[in-house]
């Protein structure tokens, strides 16, 4: 690879000006189609396009297809049982804290794999985006003891859905100080229910009016008939 960037280099950017972008662009369509399907290689005197053609009947099929392809990645799960990778926490069984294992990156979805246990999850893009699966958040909360740790672990859990859970149960707190916990319990089984996405959708249909009640989120997600007083967008 390394060499090939170098001939690039050499036999393409160091031998020409570019206006602009476009004129880059242009210039590079033309020297491509001149390397590839008119002047002989240097190495073989024979032109690529027609060396290809002649071993074409030799070609084998791949035996890994590009979506089953994954770099392997060493890992270690860690202390609260999720996966750090390039910013983005992957969540795993709460067993699994503690076990080395390797992280499979694909390009849609990263497999991890510690132990015996394993984990399937949708590949994240946003900076510092996390994916914990359902049945880990209810794993996680059935390993803690205390209703207190378990109601902050909730809370926790919807606040990586997004920003605007942030802001959502910030108000929510403000709004409802004596009954904001009863609130995160009820918010916590919607989660469960409809996942990140969904959520998210509804808590910032809620920040858009001002609307901090759990009976709306539960109405954006066409979980409970709209208050006469209230209506919702649509979120799904």
């Amino acid at each position: 690879m390394e060499e090939l960037v170098k001939w690039v280099k050499g036999s393409f950017f160091k031998q020409r000006r570019f206006q602009d972008r476009d004129d880059l662009q242009a210039q590079l369509t033309h020297w491509l189609r001149e390397m590839n399907t008119e002047r002989p290689s240097r190495a073989t005197g024979i032109v690529p396009a027609v060396r290809r053609e002649e071993e074409r009947p030799r070609l084998r099929a791949l035996r890994v297809q590009p979506a089953e392809l994954a770099l392997r990645i060493p890992i270690s799960v860690g202390p609260t049982a999720e996966v750090l990778h390039d910013t983005h926490a992957y969540s795993m069984p709460p067993e699994a804290a503690g076990l080395p294992g390797t992280l499979y990156l694909y390009r849609d979805r990263v497999r991890i794999v510690a132990g015996r246990h394993e984990a399937v999850h949708e590949r994240q893009s946003a900076h510092r985006a996390a994916s914990r699966l359902p049945a880990h958040r209810a794993a996680h909360l059935a390993a803690l003891s205390g209703t207190r740790a378990k109601r902050y672990l909730k809370r926790q859990h919807l606040f990586e859905t997004g920003e605007a859970a942030v802001r959502y149960l910030t108000e929510l707190v403000h709004h409802h100080p004596r009954t904001w916990y009863r609130d995160v319990d009820e918010l916590h089984a919607m989660l469960q229910q409809v996942g990140p996405e969904a959520i998210d959708r509804a808590f910032r249909a809620a920040l858009d009016i001002g609307q901090f009640s759990t009976a709306f989120v539960a109405q954006c997600l066409g979980r409970a008939a709209p208050p006469p007083s209230l209506m919702c967008g649509e979120v799904s």
